[in-house]
C-alpha cells in the first residue's frame, strides 16, 4: 500500500492498488457491476465464492477488499448504509444486559439507535464526553461490552484520544469502535491506534459524489468480522452492487479530494474565526497546545505531510443564534443546504433541525450543538468563492448589508 504525501503528489493507484487494476490483456480498468441475485452451482453441495447476493456479491467484494487494504485488515463488511453497519455491529457484539459507553457528540442516528431501539432489547447506553478520559472511565460499568467514539465528532468536530480510550476499553474487557467517517483511512487509521473496529458511512467522503448510500465495518479480528457478516446475512443489510461500484470509483480519488478539501477548510475556518459576526468556530486546525498535538498525532501518515490535514468539516455559530443561522443557511448561493457531508460540493447543515433533530434538546446542548450551529462540509470549489458566499450571507444575517426588510424577510422565511 502506498502513502499519502503532500497535496498534488499522490498516486491514487499506489494508495489502493487493487481497485480496477486487471492483470490481463483487455481487462477493464473499472470493475464491472454484477447485478445478479444468485449464482450457478456446479452440483449439489458445491460451495462457490458467491451464492446469493444477500450474502456476498462480486462487486461488493471488490470494495470490501479495497477498504480492508487501506487499514491493513481483512476485507471489510459493507452495508446498505452507515446506520445498517452500526446496527450489525451492535447486534453482533451486544446481548440483553450489556452496556455501551458512547460519545455524547456523535451522529444523531447513532444516538437514536442507542436511545430508542437498543433499550427494547435490554441494552443500555451511557453518553459521555469522550474528550474527557476520566468521564469515559466513570462511564464504564462491569457489564460494558462496547465503547463507541466518533472523532472528530459530529457536528462539533471535537477530537478524542483513540489510543487512551482503547486502553480504557481493553482494561474493561470491552471493544472500542471508532466512527471514522469524517477522516477516513486517508487521514486517520483507528485500528493502528488501538481500536477494534473502524465504522464508516461510505455515503459521505468515501463515495464523495452524493451518489451511493453505503456503510462499512473494518476490523483485524476475523472472528468478529465473521459474526458481523452472519448478522448481515440474517438481516439482509448488504450494500447493492451499483452503490458498491459507484463507491469504488469515488474511493479512487479520495486522497486527492480530502487533501484539497482539508486545505480549503482550514482557510475558511481561519477566516470565520476572524469575522466579528461569528461567535464560535469549531475546527481541529484551530486548536492550540495539547488539543492540537492530539489531533496531529492521530493523523496519518505522521511525518510524511508537511502540512497536517484536519478534515473537511467544520461548524460555526453566527451572532444572533437561531434566527441568524436560518438567515445564513437560506441566503447562501454556492453552498447548498442539505442533510449531508462529504461531497465535492460545499454543503451546509443546520444540525439541530436536521441530523440531530431526534436528539433531545438537553443532549444536544450538553455537547455543544446550539440552535444556531451550522455545519459546513467543504467541497472542491475555490476557497475565495466559498468565503465570498459566506461573507454575503453572514453580512445579511448580522444586518451589515441589505435592507431591514430583506433581513426581516429572511428571518421569517
Amino acid at each position: 500500500m502506498g502513502h499519502v504525501s503532500d497535496f498534488g503528489t499522490i498516486d491514487p493507484s499506489a494508495y489502493c492498488p487493487s481497485i480496477g487494476r486487471g492483470e490481463g490483456d483487455g481487462d477493464p480498468l473499472t470493475p464491472s457491476i454484477t447485478p445478479s441475485t444468485t449464482y450457478r452451482r456446479s452440483g449439489v453441495g458445491s460451495d462457490p465464492t458467491h451464492q446469493y447476493s444477500r450474502v456476498s456479491n462480486p462487486t461488493v467484494a471488490v470494495l470490501e477488499d479495497a477498504l480492508g487494504q487501506l487499514e491493513n485488515a481483512p476485507p471489510a463488511a459493507c452495508f446498505g448504509t452507515g446506520l445498517a453497519a452500526e446496527t450489525a455491529l451492535f447486534l453482533g457484539v451486544l446481548r440483553a444486559g450489556d452496556h455501551v459507553v458512547c460519545g455524547r457528540s456523535v451522529y444523531g442516528g447513532t444516538v437514536r439507535l442507542l436511545r430508542e431501539v437498543l433499550p427494547g432489547l435490554g441494552i443500555e447506553a451511557t453518553f459521555v464526553d469522550t474528550t474527557d478520559l476520566e468521564a469515559v472511565r466513570r462511564g464504564v460499568r462491569g457489564n460494558t461490552k462496547l465503547v463507541f467514539v466518533e472523532t472528530p465528532s459530529n457536528p462539533v468536530v471535537e477530537v478524542s484520544d483513540i489510543r487512551a480510550t482503547a486502553a480504557i476499553a481493553r482494561e474493561a474487557g470491552a471493544l472500542l469502535a471508532v466512527d471514522n467517517t469524517f477522516q477516513t483511512a486517508v487521514l486517520q487509521q483507528p485500528l493502528d491506534l488501538g481500536a477494534d473496529v473502524s465504522v464508516y458511512s461510505t455515503t459521505k467522503f468515501i463515495d464523495g459524489h452524493s451518489i451511493a448510500l453505503g456503510g462499512a465495518l473494518v476490523s483485524r479480528d476475523r472472528a468478529l468480522l465473521d459474526r458481523i457478516r452472519f448478522i448481515r446475512k440474517c438481516t439482509g443489510a448488504i450494500q447493492s452492487p451499483f452503490n458498491a461500484w459507484a463507491t469504488i470509483n469515488g474511493l479512487k480519488t479520495l486522497p486527492l479530494r480530502l487533501e484539497r478539501q482539508s486545505a480549503t477548510a482550514l482557510e475558511i475556518a481561519r477566516w470565520l474565526d476572524a469575522h466579528d459576526g461569528v461567535e464560535v468556530v469549531n475546527y481541529p486546525g484551530l486548536a492550540v497546545g495539547a488539543a492540537r498535538e492530539l489531533a496531529e498525532s492521530q493523523h496519518l501518515p505522521v511525518g510524511q505531510r508537511s502540512t497536517p490535514c484536519h478534515g473537511a468539516v467544520l461548524s460555526f455559530e453566527v451572532r444572533g443564534g437561531l434566527d441568524a443561522a436560518r438567515i445564513v443557511a437560506e441566503s447562501l448561493d454556492l453552498c447548498t443546504l442539505v442533510e449531508h457531508v462529504g461531497s465535492v460540493e460545499t454543503l451546509v447543515t443546520h444540525s439541530a433541525t436536521m441530523t440531530h433533530a431526534d436528539v433531545p434538546v438537553e443532549h444536544r446542548r450538553a455537547c455543544g450543538i446550539a440552535d444556531g450551529l451550522l455545519r459546513l462540509s467543504v467541497g472542491l470549489e475555490p476557497a475565495a468563492a466559498i468565503i465570498a458566499d459566506l461573507e454575503r450571507a453572514i453580512s445579511i444575517a448580522v444586518g451589515k448589508t441589505g435592507s431591514a426588510q430583506e433581513v426581516a424577510a429572511c428571518a421569517g422565511a
